[in-house]
């Protein structure tokens, strides 16, 4: 196992594997991620708890990408206009989806996207600035690739 340093990065988990939420300062990574929390508890997806805000390990073991908070925010989240709040979390998951905010070459009809980190390959949302984020997640979360 190799443990990298500590990234600028929010996690939550979804169901089985987590969402690894990447981007510049500023582009709605811990926004991001307490939408899809409350995406959860509306019921919109079945499940979602936080990992980590704005900085979590990662590392690679045994073929997949693992998840931590960092121990100092471990359980903090950023909510603008309240600051940090705190909530239950998980102290490991396996990542399933890379999300990357923010990207000037998202595209309307991707083709299949991945991204590599710590030399595991994932599935890679690509969200442009000024996206809404949150619902092109949900629709990941919820729907199958049509193959087309």
């Amino acid at each position: 196992m190799s443990l990298l340093p500590t990234i600028h990065a929010s996690a939550v988990l979804t169901g089985p594997r987590a969402v690894l939420i990447r981007g510049p300062a500023g582009s709605g990574k811990s926004e991001l991620a307490w939408a899809l929390i409350q995406a959860a508890d509306t019921g919109l997806i079945r499940f979602a708890r936080l990992v980590g805000d704005d900085r979590v390990h990662v590392e690679a073991a045994h073929g997949r990408l693992l998840v931590r908070p960092a121990e100092a925010l471990a359980g903090l989240i950023e909510v603008r206009g309240l600051g940090i709040r705190r909530l239950p979390f998980e102290l490991l998951a396996a990542v399933g989806l890379l999300v990357d905010l923010g990207v000037a070459d998202a595209e309307r009809l991707p083709a299949s996207s991945e991204s590599s980190l710590a030399g595991i390959t994932l599935p890679r949302l690509a969200v442009a600035p000024g996206r809404n984020a949150i619902l092109m997640l949900i629709a990941a979360l919820r729907t199958a690739d049509s193959g087309g």
